[in-house]
């Protein structure tokens, strides 16, 4: 998870980073992982960031891809300029 005192960041590369960082915590504690999440929503404070947060998600996803919607929204918590919301399947029967 974030770091204290490191949880926005202007760098739109290494806020988005973080937000898949944190994604990806959530999930290893509900015992899934990426191949898991069956759909992923980003909301961008300035959807002129889309193509550096597409690259990052991009490293983090792979093929096939999770459904996916972006969005630009006027303003989140803390003035974050990324945030990222993923839907996994787990399967508690395996757990």
């Amino acid at each position: 998870m974030v770091p204290e005192g490191d949880l926005i960041s202007d760098d739109i590369t290494r806020a988005t980073r973080q937000a898949l960082d944190n994604v990806l915590a959530v999930l290893d504690a509900a015992g899934a992982g990426v191949d898991d999440v069956v759909k992923v929503t980003i909301y961008l404070a300035d959807m002129n960031d889309f193509a550096a947060a597409n690259a990052v998600y991009g490293e983090v996803f792979s093929e096939p891809f999770p459904a996916r919607s972006c969005v630009e929204v006027a303003r989140l918590p803390k003035d974050a300029r990324i945030e990222i919301e993923a839907i996994a399947r787990i399967d508690r029967a395996h757990s």
